[in-house]
């Protein structure tokens, strides 16, 4: 399936670019010299184009050495990359918005997945720093987790709006001050 990664490697560049609204399935299948329909035979529709392309985009994340020291780190890390990829957000707001609304669409199950993988994995991480005495035994690692992917989705939105938000540093902000409460609690 050379092609199909071929098409979704030069649609994730071109959402990245131009942005998910202006980007339309000829502007890929052009750049890839197929016809519209031609593209559309590697995928079942547009939206799970749209799907495939948000999913590669998490493997090259996951794929990613971030260099990260806890998982708020890891989540403000990525955030701030994300505001290098405008479009991207913007991918991601519109199909999350549309996916939390309609258990019927198609990104409904990628994105149910995804928050239930990084949920899991940050809870795992958070318990952990618990453990290692970075995080305080009185905090839920769970609901921390939960606050700081709020935090993050929101800002994006916020951001959409306001290019100039800085989304990491409200990130930042929720995870130092968990973190800081070890250091005012010892």
């Amino acid at each position: 399936m050379a092609k199909r990664e071929e098409i979704l490697t030069v649609a994730l560049d071109l959402v990245a670019q131009q942005g998910f609204r202006r980007t339309s399935i000829k502007d890929i299948s052009d750049a890839v010299g197929l016809t519209q329909a031609g593209l559309l035979h590697y995928f079942d529709s547009k939206d799970e184009l749209w799907v495939e392309i948000l999913r590669r985009r998490d493997a090259i994340d996951e794929a990613t050495d971030w260099q990260a020291k806890d998982p708020g780190d890891l989540l403000s890390l990525i955030v701030r990359h994300n505001a290098e990829v405008p479009g991207l957000v913007q991918m991601f707001v519109n199909l999350s918005a549309a996916a939390a609304t309609d258990p019927d669409h198609p990104a409904h199950a990628y994105f149910r997945e995804r928050y239930e993988n990084s949920r899991r994995n940050m809870t795992a991480d958070f318990r952990a720093m618990q453990e290692d005495g970075r995080l305080r035994a009185d905090l839920d690692p769970e609901q921390l987790t939960s606050v700081l992917l709020a935090v993050s989705d929101g800002m994006q939105i916020q951001w959409l709006f306001d290019p100039s938000r800085d989304m990491a540093t409200h990130v930042e902000l929720v995870t130092r001050l968990a973190v800081a409460q070890v250091a005012a609690a010892s």
